[in-house]
């Protein structure tokens, strides 16, 4: 591969990377804050009393605020599946862009039609369908959480589809498959749940903003018992998810577990490593320690990988040399994969080529050849096995961040609780200025659990199946620069504009009488 290549991957990936980064900063905003206001306006069908109602109305106007601006960057993202990644939309359009159908067809007019009543109807319809309408207008946005994360889980543990060699695409033969995978279900509690920290920790930080200002005292209390409670259960829950998700990746995507953990040589009763250091340039292959330091927790990854404190746990070489026992039976090289890889390529070529000329039994040859090595047909286009090693500090590291900045947020979450019920939250000044400046942890532990799924995944496009560098467009790389900075200068402009916006409203506050 050229380095013009080269060069166009790492812009399309950049592009891809700024657009999903930008759009990830407003969707766990509008999943956390929807369901907190949801429950405010519970509150306020059950006891009719007018302070929830003005309490729900004013995160809800941040809600349409973030809303807004997250539809805007969700629609760029999917466009870019079109333009800088048409290779990957051909081989696996089929499948991938049926979730994206019904997320666009059904959760987005679910929340189109439902969120005009709720910013409108208030005086207009009953409180009881208005009700109805928040959490219809929730609900619609979860779906559409739900079916791209359904497309994503597909990426990570491709299911329920067959290659056609007539076509060259790979194509749907099990619908189910693909929705109800587990990998699908598991990630869509782990990252919905996920999100209701950060919901959580965004109400608590505003309300204490009021608290340091001494004013609408009781609407930033009210609002700080419920987010503090939605944390702790979000969290809680989002804990019990991510040992589930760390589980079916250790199945599915040895790989990215073994980069979790800076993990070179596996074994059996492997340690988790708490926290550490990795060594500096350490490479597959190379004689150098993996951890300058570190802090194991014994047996703790075996647990986690395959539920025996004495499993055996694959590292990079391992995975890379192949050899070890799997439930499949004993694990290929790398090398190995690429041969095969290249036997599909190879068999492919000999079917079409058969198929022209009318030759039956070659034909059927070099499908029965290519359906044996179908699952390998990612590896042949690879040139070294190091290619199959994702980047290892940056997942590691992301990993630690996520999980220690979750545990942070649970003990933040516990300890306002109590003052909050215990009513004395209104006169730790301490407390407030924590929760205040903790908003952007929250967001940096929520991106930091995406940069482990994919940065963890590559170099996949899908896993297995397509990787990045076959998957993008055919396109100049001065193309992919131009609109690189075109939608970083929009992006920010959106996000300043969102900040200012929703500065306005928060020093304006709740409602008034």
């Amino acid at each position: 591969m050229n380095q013009m290549d080269l060069s166009l991957i790492d812009w399309s990936r950049a592009q891809f990377a700024l657009t999903a980064i930008y759009h990830w900063v407003f969707v766990p905003l509008t999943l956390g804050l929807g369901l907190i206001m949801s429950i405010m306006e519970t509150f306020y069908y059950r006891t009719k009393d007018e302070k929830w109602k003005r309490t729900a109305q004013f995160w809800m106007k941040l809600f349409g605020i973030n809303f807004a601006v997250g539809v805007a960057t969700g629609i760029i993202l999917e466009f870019e599946f079109g333009t800088n990644w048409s290779n990957y939309s051909w081989f696996v359009g089929d499948i991938f862009g049926a979730p994206l159908a019904i997320e666009g067809i059904f959760a987005f007019f679910m929340e189109a039609t439902f969120i005009a009543v709720m910013y409108f109807g208030w005086e207009k319809v009953s409180p009881k369908f208005h009700l109805a309408s928040t959490w219809l207008t929730v609900g619609g946005a979860t779906l559409s959480a739900w079916w791209i994360l359904v497309a994503n889980a597909w990426m990570q543990y491709p299911a329920g589809m067959h290659f056609n060699p007539d076509t060259v695409r790979n194509e749907m033969n099990d619908f189910w498959a693909v929705a109800l995978s587990p990998m699908a279900v598991n990630k869509f509690f782990h990252t919905v749940i996920s999100s209701w920290m950060l919901g959580a920790a965004f109400v608590a930080g505003i309300s204490s903003w009021f608290l340091l200002k001494k004013r609408d005292t009781a609407f930033a209390l009210d609002s700080i018992k419920i987010a503090s409670v939605v944390g702790i259960v979000g969290i809680a829950i989002s804990f019990w998810t991510g040992d589930g998700s760390a589980h079916q990746v250790a199945q599915k995507q040895p790989m990215k577990l073994a980069a979790m953990e800076g993990l070179y040589e596996g074994g059996n009763g492997v340690d988790l490593v708490g926290f550490g250091v990795l060594t500096p340039g350490k490479q597959y292959g190379d004689d150098k320690d993996p951890f300058l330091f570190s802090i194991p927790i014994p047996k703790m990854l075996s647990f986690l990988a395959v539920r025996d404190l004495n499993g055996y746990v694959p590292g990079i070489n391992n995975i890379v040399e192949g050899g070890y026992d799997t439930p499949q039976g004993t694990a290929l090289s790398i090398e190995e994969k690429m041969a095969k890889g290249k036997v599909a390529f190879a068999a492919l070529a000999n079917y079409k080529e058969a198929k022209r000329t009318g030759n039956s039994e070659l034909q059927v040859e070099s499908e029965a050849q290519l359906r044996e090595n179908m699952p390998y047909f990612g590896y042949g286009y690879f040139q070294s096995p190091a290619d199959a090693i994702p980047n290892v500090p940056l997942v590691f590291y992301a990993f630690r961040v996520m999980v220690i900045l979750g545990g942070y947020f649970l003990l933040l979450f516990i300890v306002m609780a109590f003052f909050a019920y215990k009513k004395q939250f209104e006169k730790v000044k301490w407390l407030q200025w924590v929760s205040l400046l903790s908003i952007p942890l929250a967001y940096i532990t929520s991106q930091a659990g995406w940069v482990v799924a994919e940065v963890g995944r590559q170099p996949w496009a899908i896993q297995d199946i397509l990787p990045v560098s076959a998957a993008v467009s055919d396109i100049e790389t001065s193309s992919v620069q131009i609109t690189f900075f075109i939608f970083l200068a929009l992006f920010t402009a959106f996000l300043i504009a969102e900040i200012s916006i929703m500065v306005k409203q928060i020093k304006a506050g709740p409602a008034k009488n």
